[in-house]
Order: C-alpha cells, then sequence, then structure tokens
C-alpha cells in the first residue's frame, strides 16, 4: 500500500510510504500519483499555492542577477533572467516541486502531466530559450552594457541601492503574474473555480490548432524580427544601409516593434491552449494582460522608442529625422488593416498555419 506521510524534508511537502517492498508498478502510477498530488494541494488558494511560491522564486533568482549586474555593472542582467526564470519555475512547478517536496518519484511525476500540458512546457521552452539564446549571446558579443542601460545609469539620482527596488524586484512581481498560464495548471486545483466553457469535439481539436498556430505566427515573427535587424546591422557596417536610416525590411514593416508583437502572440497562445482542454480559469488570463501591459507601458516599445529618441537626437540627427517618419507611417505594436496585403504578414501567418498542421501531425503519429 502506498500512502502520503509528512515529511521532515527541508523542503516541506509530502513523502511516499510503502508497506511494499516491490516498486510500484508503471501501469498503475498515473492513477496513484494524480490521487495523492491532488490530496496534497486540495482546497488551498491560488495565492498560496501559486502565486506566492513564484514571486518567492523569481525574487531569489531576481537577487542573485541583482548581485552580478552589481558586480559586473551591468543592468543587463535582468534581461538574461527575463525568459530563464519564466522557464525554470514552469518546469519546477511542474516537475521540481511534485519531485522534491511532494516526495514523488521523476517517472510518476511526468507520468501526470497529460499531453496538452507537455505542449505547453515544450511552448514555453522554445520560447524562453530561443530569447534566452538572443540576449545572452548579443551581450557577450557587445562586451558592455546595453546602451539603454548606459543612459539610465547615467541619469541624475539612478544608483544600484535604488535598482534593486525600482527595477529588479518589480519585474520579478510581473514575473510571477505572467507564468501563471504555465505554473498554475501544474499547481493549483480549481476546487470551487469554474473553468470558461470549453470547446467540444471536433471544436475542441480546431481551438488547440489555433493556439498551436498563434504560437508559432509569434514565434517565426520574433526569430525573423531579430534576424532581420542583425542582416541590416551589418549591411550599415559594411556601408550596404546608410546609418541614417532605420530598419524597415521584412516584418520591421508590419509595426515598428515585432519582436514584441510576436512575443504578445506567443503569451496568448498559452491560455487559449488551456481553454481548448478544458482548462482556462479566468485567473489565467492574468497572464497574457499583465504581459502586454509590461510590453506596452513599463518596458518594451515605450521603454525602448524613448531610448531611441534620445540617442539619435544627439547623435545622429538625420536618423531621428527617419525614426520620426517611421513613427508616423507604421503602428508600434498592433498591424493596421493594410497590412493584409503585406507579403510579410502572409508569410508570418502561413508559419503558423504550418505550425498547426505539424503538431497535428505529431499528434496523429504518436497516438
Amino acid at each position: 500500500m502506498v500512502h502520503l506521510a509528512e515529511t521532515t524534508n527541508p523542503w516541506g511537502g509530502h513523502t511516499w510510504v510503502t508497506d511494499s517492498p516491490t516498486p510500484l508498478p508503471l501501469d498503475n502510477n498515473r492513477s496513484v500519483c494524480n490521487k495523492l498530488f491532488h490530496s496534497s494541494l486540495f482546497d488551498i488558494g491560488i495565492f498560496r499555492d501559486t502565486l506566492l511560491p513564484s514571486l518567492t522564486l523569481h525574487s531569489g533568482l531576481t537577487l542573485i542577477a541583482y548581485g552580478a549586474g552589481r558586480l559586473t555593472d551591468r543592468l543587463e542582467t535582468k534581461d538574461w533572467l527575463w525568459p530563464s526564470g519564466q522557464v525554470l519555475n514552469a518546469w519546477w512547478s511542474a516537475l521540481g516541486k511534485r519531485v522534491i517536496c511532494d516526495g514523488i518519484p521523476l517517472r510518476c511525476a511526468w507520468a501526470i502531466i497529460n499531453r496538452q500540458e507537455r505542449l505547453l512546457l515544450t511552448g514555453v521552452t522554445l520560447w524562453g530559450s530561443r530569447l534566452f539564446w538572443r540576449i545572452a549571446s548579443r551581450s557577450v558579443k557587445r562586451g558592455s552594457d546595453d546602451p539603454r542601460y548606459e543612459a539610465t545609469k547615467k541619469q541624475h539620482g539612478w544608483s544600484w541601492n535604488k535598482a534593486l527596488f525600482t527595477t529588479y524586484l518589480p519585474e520579478a512581481v510581473f514575473q510571477s503574474l505572467i507564468t501563471l498560464p504555465f505554473t498554475a495548471p501544474f499547481r493549483h486545483l480549481s476546487g470551487s473555480d469554474q473553468p470558461f466553457v470549453a470547446p467540444s469535439g471536433g471544436c475542441a481539436a480546431a481551438a488547440q490548432a489555433v493556439a498551436v498556430g498563434l504560437f508559432s505566427m509569434g514565434f517565426a515573427l520574433e526569430v525573423l524580427a531579430d534576424w532581420q535587424l542583425e542582416k541590416f546591422k551589418e549591411k550599415e557596417k559594411s556601408g550596404e544601409e546608410s546609418h541614417s536610416s532605420m530598419c524597415r525590411e521584412g516584418v520591421w514593416s508590419i509595426v515598428r516593434h515585432p519582436n514584441y508583437l510576436g512575443d504578445m502572440l506567443v503569451h496568448l497562445s498559452f491560455p487559449l491552449l488551456l481553454w481548448a482542454n478544458n482548462a482556462l480559469l479566468p485567473i489565467h488570463l492574468l497572464g497574457p494582460l499583465t504581459n502586454y501591459i509590461f510590453l506596452r507601458y513599463v518596458s518594451g516599445d515605450k521603454e525602448n522608442e524613448h531610448c531611441q529618441a534620445r540617442r539619435y537626437s544627439t547623435e545622429n540627427v538625420n536618423k531621428k529625422i527617419d525614426f520620426d517618419k517611421y513613427r508616423r507611417e507604421e503602428n508600434a505594436f498592433w498591424p493596421d488593416k493594410s497590412q493584409v496585403s503585406n507579403k510579410w504578414t502572409l508569410i508570418v501567418v502561413g508559419a503558423g498555419v504550418a505550425g498547426a498542421l505539424l503538431e497535428g501531425l505529431v499528434t496523429q503519429v504518436i497516438a
């Protein structure tokens, strides 16, 4: 017989106790693990079982990033943490907590995770790994802090002591909320919470295809935006492009910040995937909403364009003129209706369709 018992391990939680010397048969792992896991989380509120642990994790990681930033005088260490911290939280919620804190064997903890949840983890990992690689490689290649942050550090009254409370820790709060769609499904037992009415049958499959397509579109936007901007900068250095012009090629012709739009589409796909599988709670919508607020009004395009305008005004007046023209002609975040006919819009949509078809094919093969 297998049952839960209180544990004295330093992480708290529960451990497994068995009266039998033989291991639990693998075929029975899933049902038993689900029962034990649910009983250990039963009737615990979303703040206690998800938000508070996430905030604790992100705050701890933030202190490490802050220490590294202060030691190297590089404020961009918070950017290194942005994607990596969210991916780590997702995997800790899905596996780490269950194995270390609840004492569930790794193979059983993995068996608890259904196909849709594994798809969710895959999407988060792809998004975060790519973004981390982009930030880290660019940082190493540059060899110094991000120009935006160099300007920030020169502002009157700025100090590393203040940065902990005005920059680093606030981002830990944002990350805790943004990760809700891919941490709460593994941590929070809904109890009396009622999920949104989910589609059924063929509609559910269509909704999941849309979610995967939306993720694929966002991921493609981010990849293309970073690659095309890098190519543009290389042309600037070689003289093929004027140093006084903005990058308006490819997906940069759709909106002024296609990478941020792509990030938003990726995060919108997560609650849509939950809805397709009858797992979407109202609290999950805080994730993409918080991400949108951060991208538009806290950091993201607002901070980026403010820094660009200030830098171009002092270093390259002609580029400032082209920058102002770009701002007048193209939307910052959401495309206008004229972009429907833009070939790059069609390419991005095509990437979304391809992603949805590929996921459907893989599902049929492994089913």
